[in-house]
């Protein structure tokens, strides 16, 4: 079984405590007075501009270390594999601007 850290417990909290601030603040809980009905639709383009930069953040950062790592370790080796692993690298980092781009649609048009 693996071990629980002290800093994974303190991350675990701190997501909770953004959750439950984001619930409140958006009036979806069952006791809050901001609204009657809920999530407005400008509210929901906020939480899915966060979303789309959040999970292309997320998952670009997640594919850039071995990526990274490994183009590192292939131009040590090789000079001519420079612009080789440039373009695989930026192929990552292409990812995050669409998450990006999804935002700035999500909140502009």
């Amino acid at each position: 079984m693996k071990k629980i850290t002290k800093l994974t417990v303190i991350a675990t909290s701190l997501a909770v405590a953004a959750f439950l601030l984001t619930v409140k603040a958006l009036g979806l809980d069952q006791y809050s007075e901001a609204t009657q009905i809920g999530m407005t639709p400008e509210a929901g383009k906020f939480v899915g501009a966060g979303l789309a930069v959040g999970l292309a953040g997320i998952g670009s950062g997640i594919g850039m270390g071995p990526a990274a790592s490994a183009a590192i370790g292939a131009v040590s080796e090789d000079r001519g594999m420079f612009g080789t692993a440039i373009i695989f690298v930026v192929l990552i980092e292409a990812v995050a601007i669409y998450g990006l781009l999804v935002a700035l649609l999500l909140l502009f048009l």
